[in-house]
């Protein structure tokens, strides 16, 4: 929800963001970095996710959505992507412990069915054990690309405009939102890019229109909570205005 004042974490002073976001890349350059081969980054990553995630649901952060598998991943070779579906149904059911003891909500959004049966299945099961937590909410982009997600939604409401159910000449903002992946979360507030690239990578395009960026130079295996604290604390510097003035130029 926009123009909401972030809390304040009273023992580290930090201005918590309601909603973070985290482009995990990194973990090949880091792997070459060790002489070691891709997969050995992938596997340090998931120590990364881990620790942010609890320092996050520590924190009071509300939602953290872990740019984990985009749509354009499926381009890699076909072994990198068994390692990852492998990796990624091994972390579903060892962090089920961790998420329930945090209270954490899990939730994943993005080209679901396009995932091997068994992490859908695993991925069901951590979503429905969880379903009843109050904590953070934490949010796997899984088979994700913000421009389909965008373009189901425009063809969610085309069908609903031809079926005699919806004026086009009606259709708003809140609208679009409400078709798309999460339709309840709010947008990030903030979000954070490891790795050192300048672009968003087609990571939820309609959400992060008025989002605070953060790119550091680490590799997501060796992003730990102080990278993440260092993060928080430059977005409490920065003055939000959604396109306004502020009392001084106003």
């Amino acid at each position: 929800m926009k123009g909401i004042l972030s809390p304040v974490d009273p023992k580290t002073e930090l201005r918590i963001p309601r909603h973070i976001a985290v482009i995990m890349d990194g973990n090949g350059r880091w792997a070459r970095r060790q002489g070691r081969r891709r997969p050995f980054g992938h596997q340090e990553g998931a120590e990364s996710v881990r620790e942010i995630t609890r320092e996050c649901a520590r924190l009071g952060v509300e939602r953290l959505t872990l740019y984990a598998f985009s749509s354009d991943n499926w381009k890699r070779p076909a072994a990198e992507i068994r390692l990852l579906m492998r990796l990624l149904r091994r972390y579903l059911v060892r962090e089920r412990g961790e998420i329930m003891e945090n209270s954490i909500r899990f939730e994943a959004i993005g080209r679901i069915e396009r995932l091997p049966a068994g992490v859908r299945e695993e991925l069901a099961r951590t979503v429905e054990m969880s379903r009843g937590n109050g904590g953070m909410v934490l949010c796997l982009a899984l088979s994700y690309g913000g421009r389909d997600e965008i373009v189901e939604a425009a063809r969610r409401l085309a069908r609903e405009a031809a079926q005699g159910r919806r004026d086009p000449e009606t259709i708003t903002e809140s609208d679009v939102a409400a078709c798309l992946y999460a339709p309840g979360a709010p947008d990030p507030d903030l979000l954070i890019r490891t790795g050192g690239d300048m672009r968003v990578s087609n990571f939820l395009l309609w959400q992060i229109s008025y989002t605070e960026i953060w790119v550091t130079p680490r590799l997501w295996p060796e992003f730990r909570k102080e990278d993440l604290h260092q993060a928080i604390r430059d977005f409490g510097l920065r003055e939000r205005r959604f396109g306004g003035l502020t009392s001084r130029e106003s």
